[in-house]
């Protein structure tokens, strides 16, 4: 959709701008690409509250994550913006951060300032196989099919954790988990505010998860069912995560063990495959994929991508992505990297309430990771399940990441699944190499887990 502003409403930067970001020969305009920056921010602003909610499960400090939050995005929309030059905007991505919390921190017993060196790894190790060409041979060896059960396993993962946060799911030691007391304050007060997300979604509001999250805040702080932390943190503690991960943690990192090495492969996978799936679906609804179906740039987003993450591990927040939301700021028109440099913009002006997003309770995030969550099921309709070999890998893989809350676990399952079936059908090709030296890998890590 393009709009045809009037000359009196153009800037008169609007020239340089232009030749900069080039969105006039693309069928936009200045006023469009604001619109679309902030229609981009309100849609993915939830991120300033739920990413420091997930990390600080961590025991990471909440206002310096909400700051890294903030910074780490805006840092990261400028550089998609004027390296790439794509609508594309970018923030810490749902998923990793449920992975870092409750699977590296809580369950492998690392220190988060050695978590954020993995997240810094994985981005470093992502620019190199960018630069050296390996990440297309890293792709073709791992079928679609495979991928899509992956991003929505992550969907899945992300839903339980919001369901587990609400009270909604509890643990029960017969049935494994239960529903949870729905008239307790948490339950009702989740349940108040997905209702009011589905609501506005309905409505066509932007920034639906972002308005319920306030309101059920809200909610819950004027009638006690959500009681305002007593220790509070303040702008003294926004820069608490900045530079975290010493140096010297780098020297005793594999000191360790084998499974930090587990851990930089499963942030470099999963942002690897999330990342070129959301740019192949946001630059083709903006009109800028070829005819042949490749994407001019790409190899800029991607370098974007693992330099943003990066930053971001050095700000102090788990690895920074990019965000499939941007295509509703491309729906209303946006069409260059304009667009994401407003959106990194606004999360600059969103950094003062760094400082208060440790008062938003854990009831009134729920119902975000809930929604998110289920928008990320769309990726199950690419898998043939009427195909065994498509359908027993991606199921695994499906079901694994969630019930066993490490994505990591659903990787191996997935991949291993995926190249005994390789295997028993003989297709013993140079192709499929990759595939089976990463299947006999998780074999190994699965005897290693088990004490073998």
């Amino acid at each position: 959709m393009t709009s045809a502003a009037s000359p009196a409403f153009e800037p008169a930067a609007s020239t340089w701008l232009d030749r900069r970001f080039a969105f006039r020969a693309r069928g936009s305009d200045v006023r469009t690409e604001v619109l679309a920056g902030f229609t981009t921010f309100f849609t993915m602003a939830y991120v300033v509250v739920v990413n420091p909610a997930i990390l600080g499960m961590a025991g990471m400090p909440i206002a310096g994550v909400a700051t890294a939050t903030c910074i780490g995005s805006l840092l990261a929309c400028l550089i998609m913006g004027f390296l790439a030059d794509v609508p594309v905007a970018m923030a810490p991505g749902m998923g990793l951060n449920a992975y870092f919390s409750f699977t590296v921190v809580q369950q492998m017993h690392l220190p988060w300032q050695v978590g954020l060196v993995c997240v810094f790894l994985s981005g470093l190790f992502f620019l190199v196989l960018t630069r050296l060409g390996v990440r297309q041979m890293v792709m073709s060896v791992i079928p679609h099919h495979l991928l899509a059960a992956v991003a929505a396993g992550i969907g899945m993962f992300i839903a339980l954790i919001g369901l587990k946060n609400a009270g909604i799911v509890v643990a029960n030691p017969e049935t494994i988990v239960a529903l949870g007391k729905m008239t307790a304050p948490g339950p009702l007060l989740s349940l108040v505010g997905l209702a009011l997300i589905m609501a506005l979604t309905l409505l066509g509001v932007r920034g639906a998860i972002l308005i319920s999250i306030l309101v059920t805040t809200v909610i819950g702080i004027a009638t006690g069912m959500a009681p305002v932390a007593a220790a509070h943190q303040g702008w003294a503690d926004m820069g608490s995560t900045i530079l975290a991960l010493d140096p010297a943690w780098a020297w005793r990192l594999f000191g360790h063990g084998w499974g930090v090495l587990e851990v930089v492969f499963v942030f470099l996978f999963v942002d690897l495959f999330e990342n070129i799936g959301t740019l192949v679906a946001v630059t083709r609804k903006a009109g800028l994929v070829r005819p042949d179906g490749s994407i001019p740039g790409l190899n800029r987003m991607l370098y974007a991508d693992s330099i943003s993450s990066m930053i971001g591990a050095l700000l102090g927040t788990t690895t920074v992505t990019s965000y499939v939301e941007s295509a509703t700021g491309v729906e209303v028109g946006g069409r260059s990297g304009l667009t994401a440099v407003i959106t990194g913009l606004l999360f600059l002006v969103a950094l003062p309430f760094a400082p208060y997003a440790q008062l938003v309770p854990l009831a009134a995030t729920a119902p975000a990771l809930i929604v998110v969550g289920a928008l990320m099921m769309a990726p199950l309709i690419e898998i043939d399940w009427n195909k065994s070999e498509e359908a027993i890998p991606a199921f695994l893989a499906l079901v694994m990441i969630p019930l066993t809350f490490s994505i990591a676990n659903g990787l191996a399952f997935g991949i291993t699944a995926h190249a005994l079936i390789k295997a028993l059908r003989r297709e013993f090709t140079r192709e499929n190499a990759l595939l089976f030296v990463l299947a006999v890998l998780f074999v190994f890590r699965f005897a290693y887990i088990a004490g073998v």
